[in-house]
């Protein structure tokens, strides 16, 4: 057994949630409502810096929040079925979100259904938004990781390491025969660090490369894909096995691949840089807007026409404030 003077404690259920009158407030819910509100404000700063009207990010997150949270749930339940449909079963449980059980990769799929509905409606391009939103959606994914330690759950495989976890052996979750005192991988905390390194990684391409046209966003999936095919392998809770590889690392390898392909597509297509955030005929003329709507010429939109070629190329775009890397 290793000394627990260096490992991680569990936080006890005082610190996993509290009441606010009839309310129950969890510590889980927190930790996801303040990734939601870091990457908006990222994004957003990111978006108007790209000529998008400040604001209208939200105009955006209203669809693709609720139906990101929605898409979570779904595949949650859809990926533990043993957990939800039994013989008397409360089927009702299958809406109770605060117990956890809020997938990330249904969270892209509902959340990208919502963001494309979003970004007709606002007249936002979909892969500026996609491109605004990368760094910000790993900075919301290392946050609501820290739910995960407040709900004693995803924890990894047994440790010696000092920086192991400390479970209770009451944890429904606990391997059976593990004497008390066992100490787990902290995964919360290894993908928490591997996040907040991706978000790094990101920023400093873009500061080196044409990242537009989805091509941020394509890092962004190979990144998380990476990261999360390996903590999820050495995960201990329960999965569905297929092929005897668990559900999410095949998930985890189709974020990969769909980066892959994302980047191989967008880079053929798109070399320069879109003279315009906004769709054909919806661009916002506000002082900050990197151009004028009369200088998008609405017949190249998916021929990558409207792309100012690097510096030296002859062509000159308005993107004086596309510097700001956020």
């Amino acid at each position: 057994m290793v000394s627990f003077l260096l490992s991680i404690p569990s936080p006890g259920p005082e610190w996993s949630f509290f009441d606010v009158g009839p309310f129950r407030v969890h510590a889980y819910a927190l930790c996801i409502l303040a990734g939601i509100i870091a990457a908006t404000v990222l994004t957003s700063r990111r978006l108007t810096s790209r000529g998008g009207e400040p604001g209208v990010v939200l105009d955006i997150i209203l669809w693709a929040v609720p139906l990101g949270i929605v898409g979570a749930r779904i595949y949650h339940v859809l990926t533990h079925p043993g957990d939800y449909f039994f013989p008397g079963a409360d089927l009702l449980r299958t809406l109770y979100i605060w117990e956890g059980g809020n997938a990330i990769f249904g969270a892209l799929l509902g959340g990208a259904v919502g963001a494309y509905i979003g970004c007709r409606m606002s007249g936002i391009r979909f892969w500026a938004f996609a491109d605004a939103l990368a760094p910000g959606m790993l900075v919301a994914q290392a946050m609501g990781r820290l739910g995960n330690w407040f709900n004693h759950e995803l924890f990894g495989l047994p440790t010696t390491l000092p920086w192991g976890l400390q479970i209770e052996t009451t944890n429904p979750a606990y391997p059976v025969g593990l004497p008390a005192g066992t100490l787990f991988h902290p995964t919360f905390l290894y993908e928490m660090i591997w996040n907040v390194i991706g978000v790094a990684v990101i920023l400093l391409l873009e500061r080196r490369l044409t990242l537009r046209w989805g091509k941020a966003f394509g890092v962004y999936l190979i990144w998380y894909g990476l990261g999360r095919s390996f903590f999820e392998s050495i995960r201990v809770d329960p999965s569905e096995i297929y092929f005897g590889i668990r559900t999410n690392v095949w998930a985890a390898y189709a974020a990969i691949l769909i980066g892959l392909v994302i980047l191989i597509v967008q880079s053929r297509r798109h070399t320069g840089i879109p003279v315009s955030a906004y769709q054909p005929g919806r661009e916002w003329k506000g002082p900050d807007a990197e151009v004028e709507s009369e200088e998008f010429d609405p017949e190249s939109e998916d021929h990558g026409d409207d792309a100012v070629e690097p510096a030296g190329s002859g062509d000159v775009a308005a993107t004086s404030t596309d510097n700001t890397r956020l």
